[in-house]
């Protein structure tokens, strides 16, 4: 009895139609071609009574209308095991880093459930970053969400590797072995997965990050499940290793985005903005398979970009509900040369509340960003004016903001070799004192310059 149950009917670019007279293939299940094997292809979704769109997995030039179709019953597969740690893969668990093929006992399909109610822990420990802005405005909960928000070019990379670096690299040997991490590179560029796989190797962690790579250069269909791929071994470390996860995902925006592209192939009509009406499903299947266990938790961190600097864009309102900090690159600061270019009044965290934070920290952060909020009232009067135009109670306030803006920004380890700075890691409790003092005028006769890209306040008055 011949094996081939269907056939091809079109093929626009990486999305295939085909027909089944017989038996129907399930979603998910990955076809392949009865003259060539080599040739696969993922059922998405139904096209018709008879045919289904697939998302093609391969090079689509020896594909043709009319050609067989075998159904292999099985969904995408990677190989899950100790064996991934170290390594950098593609889609398909295929190695990436010019090493051996991964050979693992376990075979999982990329496509999971997520964890049931009863098994949801809810997150309540903060996870230092020694990132000072971070730090004291958007606290990350260990085994929470969070998410770098930025338009093209402000240092969501930089600052995302910089978060590596301190939660993984600054203490290896006590963190590293209970602590796994899982990369995820969707739709960037190939070169910064290379900077960042020979940082993680030049400080002895890269035996602790499994690395998984769609790059820009990839087709929609490899981008757009690199995700699941991500997913699927970081729910291996936490659920069978009986490991807490680092996930980081550099870009969760890319995800939507590739999955825009295949919509329009499918003739399917677009929602807001243009995007696919599957949209705010795909990015909750994506988030809360990303969720921590009672056993073992999981930590997300994800880059997302913002297209057009606009933060009302649909694609990146369709991940905000699903995070715990928010952190809102500006570019107007960037131009400013303050880095990390974080806007502190527009980022916010649920984990800046007294039942996660000191109270001391809690009441500084608040008093800081009205600080903040009310120079920012003042600029206009200013740029008309002059500062010495302002009464009394106001310049202080605006010195003192000035003097805080300074404070906040911070030489990056990641970024020595550019830079010509050391980098700087500064503990919770120093950040929470230096602001405070700064609020309470103990720097005020010192320049707001002196306060530039260094650690401790105290450094200022050197």
């Amino acid at each position: 009895m011949s094996l081939v149950t269907g056939k091809v009917i079109s093929v626009k670019g990486q999305v295939v139609e085909v027909t089944f007279s017989g038996d129907k293939p399930n979603v998910h299940d990955v076809l392949v071609l009865d003259n060539n094997p080599l040739v696969k292809m993922e059922v998405y979704t139904s096209a018709g009574p008879d045919s289904y769109f697939c998302l093609l997995l391969t090079d689509g030039q020896n594909i043709a209308r009319g050609n067989g179709i075998i159904n292999t019953l099985k969904p995408v597969t990677i190989p899950v095991g100790r064996e991934l740690l170290g390594r950098v893969i593609d889609l398909f668990g295929n190695p990436r880093d010019k090493g051996s093929q991964i050979q693992t006992k376990e075979h999982w399909p990329i496509y999971r459930s997520a964890p049931t109610y009863s098994d949801v822990t809810i997150p309540k420990e903060i996870l230092v970053t020694g990132i000072k802005g971070i730090d004291l405005f958007c606290p990350l909960l260990k085994g929470g969400k969070i998410g770098l928000f930025g338009g093209a070019g402000v240092g969501k990379t930089i600052l995302l590797t910089e978060v590596i670096h301190n939660i993984i690299q600054m203490s290896p040997r006590t963190g590293a072995q209970d602590t796994l991490s899982v990369f995820a590179g969707i739709g960037e560029r190939t070169r910064e997965g290379q900077e960042l796989v020979e940082t993680l190797a030049s400080g002895g962690v890269l035996p602790y990050v499994s690395l998984i790579f769609g790059h820009m250069g990839e087709n929609p269909t490899l981008r757009f499940l690199s995700g699941a791929t991500a997913i699927t071994v970081a729910e291996y470390f936490r659920d069978v290793l009986k490991k807490d996860v680092l996930f980081f995902a550099d870009n969760v925006f890319r995800l939507a985005q590739a999955g825009n592209e295949l919509s329009l192939l499918m003739n399917s009509i677009p929602s807001e903005d243009s995007y696919q009406a599957t949209l705010s499903s795909e990015m909750a299947t994506f988030h809360e398979r990303l969720t921590s266990t009672t056993a073992n938790i999981i930590t997300s961190i994800e880059a997302i970009y913002i297209p057009n600097d606009d933060i009302l864009d649909q694609g990146v309102q369709s991940i905000l509900p699903y995070l715990d900090s928010t952190i809102i690159l500006s570019r107007d600061i960037y131009q400013e040369g303050r880095l990390p270019a974080i806007d502190f009044i527009a980022s916010n965290s649920s984990a800046l509340a007294p039942e996660f934070v000191t109270n001391d920290h809690y009441k500084t952060a608040l008093h800081a960003q009205s600080v903040f909020k009310k120079a920012v009232s003042l600029e206009r009067i200013v740029s008309l004016i002059g500062e010495a135009e302002l009464n009394t109670a106001d310049q202080v306030l605006y010195k003192r903001a000035k003097i805080l803006r300074a404070y906040f920004t911070q030489s990056f380890f990641t970024v020595e070799k550019q830079t010509g700075r050391s980098g700087k890691f500064v503990p919770v409790e120093t950040t929470v004192k230096d602001t405070k003092d700064i609020l309470n005028g103990v720097y005020d006769q010192i320049s707001e310059n002196k306060f530039m890209f260094i650690g401790e306040a105290k450094e200022a008055t050197v």
